[in-house]
């Protein structure tokens, strides 16, 4: 069972939180909650899990079907539930941009069984009723 250890090293919210091989991150709440931009804000690093979840699960199945992807970023933003305690994320928007010579129709199918199959944070999202959107741009090889 993966276990995590958190402490707190910095001011009152500051903390750092660790696995089992010594991967720390560095976790803070907003500077008018009292922190002090020690750190990324725990519904930010959820966005971030989202993240790296997909592009792992992409890039793999991209990798099966012989795609040459040479690099590969995405931009995440998201909204969150205003006037609510908690308040989670209500719609999220990424986008996925592939460089390479990569069929856009597989790179869209891999994106979908990701989002819809695969990703565990994801589908911990859409539990929580989040709508995500997402867009494929590939940058084809020069």
């Amino acid at each position: 069972m993966p276990t995590i250890k958190l402490s707190r090293v910095s001011g009152d919210f500051g903390f750092e939180a660790a696995d089992e091989y010594g991967h720390i991150v560095k976790m803070d709440t907003s500077a008018e909650s009292g922190g002090q931009n020690f750190g990324v804000r725990p519904m930010q690093m959820l966005l971030m899990g989202l993240g790296g979840c997909s592009a792992i699960d992409v890039i793999s199945i991209l990798k099966k079907q012989r795609q040459d992807v040479v690099d590969y970023k995405m931009v995440i933003s998201g909204d969150r539930e205003a006037g609510k305690e908690p308040s989670l994320w209500e719609t999220i928007n990424i986008e996925f941009h592939l460089y390479g010579n990569v069929d856009e129709e597989k790179a869209r199918k891999a994106v979908e069984l990701s989002l819809n199959k695969y990703c565990s944070v994801a589908a911990t999202l859409y539990k929580a009723n989040a709508d995500i959107k997402w867009t494929v741009i590939i940058h084809p090889a020069e």
